[in-house]
């Protein structure tokens, strides 16, 4: 458990090392209600070693959904493939993503334990072929 802000945070053991593992197949990317403040603690307390882009909403981030959250995904991903992770997805977050002309995963995770093995290894197979052959642009700082 975090204090951020003075907010308690649970930061589950092991995401910083999953994060850093799927950096090699994704340009990762907060899209957090925390926006560019993510990037002030998240780093740090997740053993990252870098800042990773952060999303602006055009929203005020809503308790229950995910859905205020896509815009600025949408803007961001434009016409590349696109792999999401949150604990809150709803129908908007599902027909979003299955109209995408281009390839879209959403991984749904349980806020109480956040991401795991098993997550990275169905994000690096989905992502598998789509980068076969083919290199990550570098990662803005």
């Amino acid at each position: 458990m975090y204090s951020v802000d003075g907010m308690p945070h649970c930061l589950v053991h092991g995401c910083g090392e999953r994060l850093v593992r799927l950096s090699g197949s994704f340009e990762l990317v907060w899209a957090t209600g925390w926006e560019e403040r993510a990037n002030e603690h998240l780093p740090h307390l997740l053993s990252l070693g870098a800042a990773y882009p952060t999303l602006t909403f055009d929203h005020q981030p809503q308790w229950g959904s995910a859905h205020w959250k896509l815009s600025a995904i949408e803007r961001y991903a434009g016409d590349r493939p696109a792999a999401w992770i949150d604990d809150n997805f709803n129908e908007a977050c599902h027909f979003w993503a299955s109209q995408r002309e281009a390839p879209t995963l959403l991984v749904d995770s349980d806020p109480a334990v956040g991401i795991t093995d098993k997550h990275v290894e169905e994000l690096e197979a989905w992502a598998r072929p789509l980068t076969l052959g083919r290199q990550l642009p570098p990662r803005a700082s």
